[in-house]
């Protein structure tokens, strides 16, 4: 699969952006993670380049690619999910491939970021936020997520594939927090 291979795809959820809010819809495991990243003006700006450049999931061990940078509503994305999270000696050439589309972006003084869905192909189906977000007590990452196995593998995992989600999201924040310091 390459990232123009994405264009015609649909997403395979029917509740499109549903992590705006504090709902999670009928059927889906949700995922709230929270992680501060430091202080001040420079932190945010950095961690605010960091996440609409792509370089958190990057830096995370997540190779991705993207129609545009900073993302907008109708982007598409492809990740690729496997041993590179773990080795960067393989970082890149093994995994299942990943396609999202963006499916809201918010650009405010406090609060930055976006969410992207899960296309056909993807192992989930569901949809995931990543905002910065410029609190009085310093700046944090809040990744929220709602997903549910859309493979038979995804299914036969089971709790394995929300543990991996969880991990994820630490290593989403880690790479964040190192970027922006």
């Amino acid at each position: 699969m390459k990232l123009d291979d994405l264009a015609g795809l649909r997403f395979t959820y029917d509740e499109v952006g549903c992590t705006q809010y504090d709902e999670t819809p009928e059927g889906y495991h949700r995922l709230e993670y929270r992680g501060r990243l430091g202080d001040g003006d420079e932190v945010f700006q950095r961690a605010a380049d960091a996440l609409l450049a792509w370089r958190m999931q990057r830096a995370a061990g997540l190779p991705m690619t993207a129609t545009d940078a900073p993302p907008r509503v109708g982007t598409n994305s492809l990740g690729l999910l496997g041993p590179g999270l773990i080795s960067k000696r393989l970082r890149g050439r093994l995994g299942l491939p990943v396609p999202c589309r963006v499916v809201w972006t918010v650009d405010e003084p406090d609060r930055i970021g976006f969410a992207y869905g899960t296309l056909e192909g993807h192992p989930e189906s569901g949809e995931e936020s990543f905002l910065v977000t410029r609190d009085p007590d310093g700046v944090y990452v809040a990744i929220r997520a709602y997903s549910r196995p859309a493979t038979w593998y995804t299914r036969l995992a089971g709790p394995v594939t929300r543990t991996a989600q969880r991990y994820a999201a630490t290593r989403y924040a880690a790479a964040l927090r190192r970027l922006s310091t």
